[in-house]
């Protein structure tokens, strides 16, 4: 899309700007800003998070990564979809930013599948198992977007498990760098994993249960 015929950066003049608001590793991040430079482009990373039903409603929230005074001249357009528009840093910093958001998300939703798993092998009413889960200090976005559809058996996605495998992928590739120890991320990005070897890649991240 960037750099391949008929990309991006074959039609780019001066005075560009090229958002990029995928999730991607943040070291590509860096190397599009540095090719692009090249051309008198400027670069963005603006990865978001809020699912479908936030990217319907306009109530996205945009992790934005590059220099601040070209965020400060596209905080119009970032508003036009965005409820939270967050400047995180320099290049690079959008992504990481969505890396640690994935993370996060990923553990939720793992904690949620086993916790439901637990409470419907102790026999527990489901519904009354939501009350509790939505209604104390489990509660978690998670929680609310995906639990009323687990109850109802829906897997349809709001968003991919191979996509979310793919993100934890990036933040393991970060971690690993940095020879950091996350063996939660690095358990999550495995059940993610065999969702997709089973075929199950395009089913909701909350169809994790489908594994166990």
């Amino acid at each position: 899309v960037l750099f391949g015929p008929g990309g991006v950066a074959e039609g780019a003049r001066p005075g560009l700007v090229v958002v990029d608001m995928s999730t991607n590793s943040p070291d590509w991040a860096r190397r599009f800003a540095e090719r692009l430079a090249q051309l008198g482009v400027e670069f963005l990373d603006a990865p978001v998070t809020g699912g479908q039903k936030g990217a319907v409603e306009g109530t996205l929230t945009v992790m934005v990564g590059g220099r601040e005074e070209t965020f400060q001249r596209l905080l119009p357009v970032f508003k036009a979809f965005g409820r939270n528009v967050i400047y995180v840093g320099p290049v690079g910093y959008g992504q990481a930013m969505k890396l640690v958001n994935q993370v996060v998300v990923a553990l939720n939703t793992v904690a949620m599948v086993e916790g439901l798993r637990l409470a419907k092998a102790l026999g527990l009413d489901m519904e009354k198992v939501a009350q509790v889960l939505t209604g104390g200090a489990a509660r978690s976005g998670s929680i609310e977007l995906y639990l009323p559809k687990l109850l109802k058996g829906d897997l349809s996605p709001g968003f991919k498990a191979a996509h979310l495998k793919k993100d934890l992928a990036y933040a393991m590739e970060q971690a690993n760098r940095l020879s950091l120890f996350l063996p939660a991320t690095s358990l999550a990005l495995e059940l993610y994993k065999k969702m997709v070897e089973k075929g199950l890649g395009e089913l909701g991240t909350h169809a994790l249960g489908e594994v166990y």
